[in-house]
């Protein structure tokens, strides 16, 4: 079969389209033919090697995706699952990690998954929209609703809000009525947002993001007024501390990430003066992946899809993401090649 693979870290140029073994089902998994699979900002750090990791080699990028069932393991109830069923898997694994990041990711024809983390698709839902949900959009939809509950007529402010889970907490928090204040680095990136339900945008290329908070909503009073409800924040560094002094009294920052650094400076002062709570949120439950699929079919969320490209042109896709030059997913499909002889014992590409 053909994949993406890396064989040692480095940039996008060590990343090869070839070929490489089938994997072969065990008894309590399926093997999925890949239809589409997204790209997430994990994705250069464990190509570059910065994080504390390990990466099995060779290794494929690629956390989500979705595709068709083409074979069964031998211990797999065949009347709950069977070939041709459109899944979406929960991309963690138990014991084992996540797939792109401690095990290979799914830039690749067929991969592997135990039958516990199959997630059946809705009819209605294309390949390439529920392949950019899981990772960005399950971590949004958790941290704005289940833990950081916005409501209507609040005023939230997003930073980095142009990525996978940026777009989507612009969007959650616009359908709850929020009042929605987002912030990114290019003017082509802050006339989407405004597409996609933000209210306001602050261009961080050439604002500071305290001052511009502080003109538009004044600065935050103990007494009341002044300043917004909510901050999401998942870049830390720099960013953190502004963060605190933008809001209002009572205010809830939420975090689920740090891009830019995990131990920024601290003002604890603006935590007890303010009595601002930071709530954290990681992850996602399989039930949020689940209703962020019918939300889609429903029309009540609309995946920002930057650009669909085939398997081969990972690289190009990656760069992109690099380069800052993406607005929300990046998705790579992949191109049916034939069938397959599969059974429960034994298949073969045909």
């Amino acid at each position: 079969m053909k994949a993406i693979v890396f064989h040692s870290h480095g940039g996008v140029e060590n990343l090869k389209y070839e070929e490489v073994p089938a994997p072969t089902p065990a008894a309590d998994e399926v093997l999925i033919r890949v239809r589409a699979v997204s790209l997430n900002g994990f994705d250069p750090m464990i190509l570059r090697g910065t994080t504390s990791l390990k990466t099995p080699f060779p290794m494929s990028p690629g956390g989500d995706f979705s595709g068709e069932i083409v074979a069964l393991g031998s211990s797999v109830d065949g009347g709950t699952w069977k070939v041709g069923d459109r899944v979406c898997p929960y991309p963690y694994i138990e014991g084992r990690g996540m797939t792109g990041e401690t095990l290979p990711g799914a830039c690749r024809e067929l991969v592997t998954m135990p039958v516990t983390n199959l997630l059946r698709m809705p009819e209605g839902l294309s390949f390439v929209d529920a392949a950019a949900l899981p990772i960005a959009y399950g971590t949004a939809l958790r941290m704005m609703q289940t833990r950081g509950a916005i409501r209507a007529g609040e005023k939230v402010l997003i930073l980095g809000a142009t990525g996978g889970v940026g777009t989507c907490c612009v969007q959650l928090a616009a359908a709850a009525g929020a009042e929605v204040i987002a912030c990114g680095s290019a003017e082509w990136k802050l006339s989407r947002l405004k597409e996609i339900g933000a209210t306001h945008v602050i261009d961080t290329s050439r604002e500071d993001i305290l001052k511009a908070v502080r003109e538009r909503f004044g600065k935050p009073s103990y007494m009341g007024g002044g300043g917004v409800d909510v901050v999401v924040n998942y870049i830390g560094g720099d960013t953190w501390v502004p963060s605190l002094k933008v809001l209002r009294h009572q205010g809830r920052l939420l975090v689920c990430g740090a891009t830019a650094g995990y131990a920024p400076a601290e003002d604890l002062r603006y935590i007890w003066s303010f009595e601002l709570q930071i709530i954290g949120s990681d992850g996602w439950t399989y039930e949020d992946q689940t209703t962020l699929m019918n939300m889609v079919v429903e029309g009540k969320l609309k995946p920002v899809i930057h650009s669909t490209r085939p398997l081969s042109e990972t690289p190009q896709a990656l760069q992109e993401l690099i380069d800052r030059k993406v607005f929300g997913k990046s998705v790579l499909t992949v191109t049916d090649r034939g069938p397959l002889n599969a059974t429960r014992e034994s298949w073969l590409p045909l």
